[in-house]
């Protein structure tokens, strides 16, 4: 039975329950991972949710910073909620659906402005958070499983409007990219999004300082959808819902979707 799933790094669920309430309606996913929910679990506005039908939800929450949350049309249990480099943020929930499959959803640290752990311990975090969740996946093993979320990491090229540019930048560096990879490769997990998307510029966020994103078109691919191989390849019809990013007082993050014929 298909499922469609999305992830969104919402910038604070109570701030944006409407927008979120409008993605619901206009979009339907059966699934919707947030990040950055910036609420403690029970201040998320969940009744209004409920109202739209997403009866389900599993969450990490605290006030005023991080938080991760799924909602889901259909029944889902938590599975796991992780605290990778001891940081005691709520960046990780885990949930499985009746069918089996199990998501993961992260916010991974953005890492500060400067790309070096001796000057900048955020950055340090934001490696060493990626390690963890290297051997985690290692020794977990994961099967008929999804990964999801703002990674704050952009890895290809084309994932960013200016590759040379950027080099010196967190989120596109080499060390982090190094660092995304090797948790990529830890369960072998599949970037649905460029199996579907294999070329050209693709972007999730667009900063807020830039009043012209639209125009000038400066983004990033931070948000992710991967998949562990036994369910790859049913996955289809990624998208990255750009217009969203237009709507007003919106996230600086665009929701990523894709769905899976399970």
């Amino acid at each position: 039975m298909p499922f469609t799933l999305a992830t969104w790094n919402i910038n604070s669920v109570r701030l944006r329950v409407d927008l979120v309430a409008d993605l619901l309606q206009q979009e339907a996913p059966d699934v919707l991972c947030l990040q950055e929910c910036k609420s403690p679990v029970d201040k998320i506005p969940f009744e209004r949710f409920q109202e739209l039908g997403y009866t389900h939800m599993v969450a990490r929450g605290q006030k005023g910073y991080n938080g991760v949350a799924i909602l889901s049309k259909r029944p889902i249990v938590e599975a796991a909620a992780e605290d990778f480099a001891s940081l005691g943020h709520a960046r990780h929930i885990a949930g499985t659906l009746d069918n089996g499959v199990t998501i993961h959803n992260f916010y991974v640290p953005a890492g500060g402005d400067e790309p070096n752990r001796e000057k900048n311990e955020k950055f340090g975090q934001k490696l060493d958070y990626l390690t963890e969740m290297r051997d985690y996946f290692k020794a977990t093993n994961p099967q008929k499983s999804i990964l999801v979320g703002d990674i704050n990491i952009a890895p290809r090229e084309d994932d960013v409007w200016d590759h040379k540019k950027l080099l010196k930048i967190v989120s596109h560096t080499p060390i982090e990219i190094e660092h995304l990879a090797e948790v990529q490769a830890s369960a072998n997990w599949v970037d649905v999004t460029r199996q579907d998307i294999p070329e050209g510029l693709l972007y999730s966020w667009w900063s807020y300082r830039a009043k012209d994103w639209d125009e000038a078109d400066k983004g990033r691919r931070l948000d992710h959808i991967w998949a562990t191989p036994d369910i790859a390849g049913a996955a289809h019809s990624s998208r990255i819902l750009r217009a969203a990013r237009g709507w007003e007082k919106p996230s600086d993050h665009a929701p990523v979707f894709a769905t899976f014929d399970l």
